[in-house]
């Protein structure tokens, strides 16, 4: 009983207030709007982000004096490095039909001699495929054999992490930003509603309701308003991502649809934890202040 009467009491408290909770509806649309395009930005970001660090691989090459046989040894112990996803040996041999596929010329032709060295080709984890990561993966190769050679592009991996970082900064900065804004705009509408009805707050606290019974139905006013704006926002980034990006821009489709796949559902229940959320403070405000 004491929930079918907040329910009926939260979508009348709507109904007697429907410019503030119009107001409060659109605005939150907008901000979850915003935000779900910048949660799918972020999202296809992250995972360009790993695929790229997927590809990362490391190069280790072995002296003269190292044989096929403990080269492949080598190559073995490597494969056992935590980080590490495969190896792949290269032998001189390998390495000479390599140089000449991707050059064009006969190096043992040219030469006389094969003077290429023997190498493993390293991939890395993504998680592991960062300085730090690929830092302690060369140590330990390096604790293998004195005469390694390591390679990788680590001016590469810096500026990868760089360009993560600040995006992901970035992104987190604005997100709080609009969060903030639908949250205040929420509790805003509600704490008006509260106080038109605050005499009949009083009456009900005078004849022993208690708090939660008061504020239930404030609660729901505030989850559906936040689940309406949720819900249009979806819709909204679906229409754009669906109807106009799939027709006009067919490549950037592909890479933000698997991220805005997850944003829909996220924005509807995302608006649900933001209504409640501010409806709870501004509850707890009034219901204190009183």
């Amino acid at each position: 009983m004491d929930l079918m009467y907040s329910i009926k009491e939260g979508f009348s408290g709507i109904g007697r207030a429907k410019v503030p909770a119009a107001i409060t509806m659109v605005i939150g649309f907008f901000s979850l709007v915003l935000l779900g395009l910048f949660g799918t930005v972020s999202l296809s970001f992250y995972d360009l982000i790993q695929e790229v660090r997927s590809r990362v691989e490391m190069e280790v090459f072995f002296s003269e004096a190292t044989g096929d046989s403990q080269a492949s040894v080598l190559t073995e112990q490597m494969r056992h490095i935590p980080g590490v996803s495969g190896v792949s040996y290269v032998s001189k041999e390998a390495a000479a039909v390599r140089f000449a596929r991707d050059f064009g010329e006969d190096v043992v032709g040219i030469l006389g001699v094969n003077p290429l060295p023997r190498s493993a080709k390293l991939s890395i984890l993504p998680a592991y495929a960062d300085s730090d990561g690929i830092d302690r993966i060369r140590r330990k190769i390096s604790s293998l054999d004195y005469g390694l050679d390591i390679r990788y592009n680590q001016e590469h991996l810096l500026t990868l992490e760089r360009n993560a970082r600040l995006f992901t900064m970035l992104t987190a900065g604005i997100g709080a930003v609009i969060a903030i804004a639908t949250i205040v705009m929420n509790a805003y509408t509600v704490r008006l509603a509260m106080y038109a009805r605050r005499e009949k707050i009083k009456t009900m606290r005078l004849v022993g309701a208690t708090r939660g019974f008061i504020s239930a139905p404030f609660l729901i006013e505030g989850a559906v308003q936040g689940l309406v704006s949720g819900g249009l926002a979806a819709l909204g980034i679906w229409l754009m991502f669906e109807q106009a990006l799939l027709r006009y821009e067919p490549g950037m489709y592909q890479v933000l649809h698997p991220s805005a796949l997850i944003i829909y559902p996220g924005l509807a229940l995302l608006g649900l934890l933001l209504g409640m959320f501010g409806s709870s403070l501004s509850v707890g405000r009034f219901l204190r202040r009183d």
